[in-house]
């Protein structure tokens, strides 16, 4: 893959980076990147075939930096076995990407805790996970947690009376409040870090409009959404690889301020270099922020907050 013009990656040598997701797409690029500069990687996947296979392919151009571990945020309980597995393998994280997702799904589908899967893998299991890495990012030098939005998040309302749309399940809709909390996680966490002197820095990155696995995975390559972007795909779609580079930009600026959110800076964020993006309202109300995380410590069973 190819950086953005004068892009400038600082060597990451002797840091940790975990990439949820990483097996294509965004995540996969992210990690080949972030390898290539020097950090171990562990690529979090739910398919092992197909996290071994991008571990591979990543450590032919990196060799040594990655490494494939299962994690399924669907299911809570293989993020408590993903967090014990690391901390008992590294004393330290220095980063953490929580990039999985899933988009538009036609049809209300369930994780294994019973929440509806949007809100439940691109939040919830996310959510959990940062909790339960919390004491192993503050244990680096200058930690930073990265959450992916979307420019969906534009329209996104959090439905607090029926945050899993147990009634009245609409596929977009429901995509938008998942990448709206991933953006209000990000910024709450970033107040809850500086109140607390947790020293992290929490940020978001968003892809714009990129050629991933989300859609056939989501919305599926027959659906209205697919047949747009293939008619409109020179206008507004860019590459996956492309698509890494906010991530990747959030990961490695050594001027990102806190609570920072990035993202394309071509027409209306759809494509483009990287740089700082527009986050929305309902993003970043402090009293929203509060909620939600209430909500997930609630529904994780997990508190986010430093201690035993």
């Amino acid at each position: 893959m190819s950086l953005w013009p004068g892009a400038n990656i600082p060597t990451l040598t002797g840091k940790t980076v975990i990439v949820t997701g990483a097996n294509s797409g965004i995540g996969y690029y992210t990690a080949l990147e972030l390898a290539k500069a020097g950090a171990e990687v562990i690529l979090a996947c739910r398919n092992a075939g197909k996290g071994e296979a991008a571990a591979a392919k990543v450590n032919a151009e990196a060799p040594g930096r990655a490494r494939f571990m299962a994690l399924d945020l669907a299911d809570l309980a293989s993020v408590q076995s993903f967090a014990t597995a690391f901390k008992e393998g590294h004393g330290t994280l220095d980063i953490l990407i929580n990039n999985a997702g899933v988009m538009a799904l036609p049809r209300r589908q369930l994780t294994a805790q019973g929440f509806e899967m949007q809100f439940g893998v691109n939040f919830l299991g996310h959510f959990l996970l940062t909790a339960l890495l919390l004491a192993s990012l503050m244990k680096a030098p200058a930690p930073r947690v990265i959450q992916i939005s979307s420019i969906a998040h534009r329209s996104g309302k959090l439905n607090f009376a029926d945050l899993q749309f147990a009634t009245n399940y609409k596929s977009w809709p429901v995509y938008g409040q998942s990448k709206l909390a991933m953006l209000v996680f990000a910024k709450e966490l970033q107040r809850r870090a500086d109140a607390g002197g947790w020293g992290i820095l929490s940020l978001a990155a968003h892809p714009g409009v990129a050629a991933t696995e989300l859609i056939p995975n989501g919305p599926g390559n027959d659906s209205l959404m697919a047949k747009m972007m293939n008619i409109f795909k020179g206008l507004v779609m860019q590459p996956g690889d492309a698509g890494a580079w906010p991530t990747i930009l959030a990961a490695t600026d050594p001027a990102a301020s806190p609570g920072a959110y990035y993202g394309p800076q071509g027409f209306m964020e759809l494509r483009g270099k990287p740089g700082r993006a527009k986050a929305m309202p309902q993003a970043l109300d402090a009293q929203t922020g509060a909620r939600l995380w209430d909500e997930a410590e609630k529904l994780t069973g997990v508190p986010l907050k430093p201690g035993p």
